[in-house]
């Protein structure tokens, strides 16, 4: 399933947030995000506004396994078992929902006969989110950070998403919200009402590309600010 994604870029979201550009201006995030990276999210803050934040990728960060654990990817929960899995299920009962901003994502495509990385975006080449969850940690030094996760679907009947992943394995598709749909996404509380969210995204509103790998250095970003407010 999605392990890495291209976040956008501070001014990209300036277009879709608008507001308080300069107060986020100087926050930092690789352009790529993998396990454990720092990338932003949206949530919903206390009073129904906009909260814009920066997480790690992977509900679980690497750091929080328990020692003597074997370490387990989190980077993306399966909508049929968000209520089971206790990676997911607290941040889903008590709806924990966020989105998750960004203008492609990567899959593994074996039409040639090997894998070949594709990025996968909107047909107009725009920025979009998808669903997600999110929970905070208490850090070693006091702290309290965040973490989140993409929600996924089945896609084997999806006539974009079902080309990826090797020919037997089952197909999957991340949850991208409709533009109309983000805020009511945001503040929903009721976790079977949110469930109606977890949908197949229209094919024809999506393409897909050759995007071969190019090197990343694994590094972490700058500290920055931990959230601020949109409106």
């Amino acid at each position: 399933m999605c392990v890495n994604y291209r976040p956008p870029l501070p001014e990209q979201l300036d277009m879709v947030l608008g507001t308080l550009v300069d107060l986020y201006r100087d926050w930092d995030w690789p352009s790529e995000t993998w396990k454990d990276y720092t990338a932003p999210i949206v949530r919903a803050g206390p009073d129904g506004e906009r909260v814009l934040q920066l997480a790690s990728y992977g509900m679980v960060p690497r750091r929080h396994i328990p020692a003597g654990v074997k370490p387990f990817d989190t980077m993306n929960a399966r909508a049929e078992s968000l209520g089971e899995k206790r990676s997911f299920a607290p941040a889903w009962r008590r709806t924990q929902l966020c989105a998750v901003p960004m203008t492609c994502f990567y899959e593994p495509n074996y039409e040639s006969g090997r894998a070949e990385r594709f990025g996968i975006g909107m047909r107009d080449d725009g920025m979009f989110f998808v669903a997600g969850l999110w929970r905070e940690w208490s850090e070693a030094d006091g702290t309290i950070a965040a973490s989140f996760t993409q929600i996924t679907i089945n896609a084997d009947d999806h006539p974009l998403m079902r080309r990826f992943h090797k020919p037997d394995d089952e197909k999957r598709a991340l949850v991208v919200l409709p533009p109309d749909d983000v805020d009511t996404w945001l503040h929903c509380r009721d976790p079977e009402l949110a469930r109606s969210f977890l949908r197949p995204y229209p094919a024809e509103e999506m393409k897909a590309w050759a995007a071969p790998k190019t090197p990343v250095k694994k590094t972490p970003p700058p500290s920055a600010p931990q959230n601020l407010e949109l409106f």
